[in-house]
Formats: structure tokens, C-alpha cells, sequence
């Protein structure tokens, strides 16, 4: 079965780009802190200095979740690519928020972040709606 994409999957492609972007981003971010509180290589974490670890698992977290993000945006965005682009860039703008939130020290400021997740189960229906459509169930 070949599958035409619409036009607008442009736009889910420039939405994974966008991400990209956002990691790189907090990844620099985290070279930053490293600079800053002298936390060498190849620590992850440090027990002197909490606020590194603060930029370290923003960062971090964020690699954990893109893996899922971009299959979810990538395939629910065939079949749906206006909900996935909305949905996606929901997302990475909570994750900023989240890190940012972070950034302050109080890792529960954190959870300003937390409506990335109306973003990220906006992105699992369409991929459920995709493959639902692809067994032809509905």
C-alpha cells in the first residue's frame, strides 16, 4: 500500500527540525553550566553543584522523551499533519518551559512544563488514529 503525503508533512518535517533545534539548544546550555561550575568530563552529575545537575537533567529528560516525540509526530502526522504540528510544537515549547523552570534551582518549578504532555498525547491519538486507519479498522 503506498502512502501519498500531504503537502502540509512539510510541516512535520520543519516541526522535527525545530526540535532538533531545541535539544541543541539545551545541550548548550548544559556546556554552559559546565564552564560555569567547573563540572569536567566525563561527570554527568556532581554533588558539589545541584544547579549543574538542574541544566544536566533538562537536558537529559528531554533526550529520554525525543525518541518517542519524533515517532509519535513522524507517523501520527501522515494521516494528521495539522494536529501534529500544533501538538508537536506544544511540546517543545514545554520543554523550554520545563527547563527553564528548572534553570531556577527548584526542581519543582519544573512542572511548568507539564502541558507538554496535552502535546505529546495529542501526538499518540493521531499515531493510534493512524494505524486504526491503516488496519482499516475504522
Amino acid at each position: 500500500m503506498a502512502i501519498d503525503l500531504p503537502p502540509e508533512y512539510g510541516f512535520i518535517v520543519l516541526t522535527a527540525l525545530i526540535s532538533w533545534i531545541m535539544v541543541t539548544y539545551l545541550g548548550a546550555k548544559v556546556g554552559q553550566a559546565r564552564k560555569k561550575y567547573g563540572v569536567k568530563y566525563p561527570l554527568m552529575y556532581d554533588s558539589k553543584e545541584p544547579m549543574f545537575n538542574c541544566y544536566q537533567r533538562a537536558h537529559q529528560n528531554t533526550l529520554e522523551q525525543i525518541p518517542y516525540f519524533l515517532l509519535f509526530l513522524l507517523l501520527g502526522g501522515i494521516q494528521h499533519p495539522g494536529v501534529c504540528i500544533v501538538c508537536g510544537l506544544i511540546w517543545i515549547v514545554s520543554r523550554l518551559s520545563y527547563a527553564f523552570g528548572y534553570y531556577t534551582g527548584d526542581p519543582e518549578k519544573r512542572l511548568k512544563g507539564v502541558y507538554g504532555y496535552i502535546g505529546l498525547f495529542g501526538l499518540i491519538a493521531a499515531t493510534i488514529s493512524f494505524a486504526l486507519h491503516l488496519l482499516q479498522w475504522i
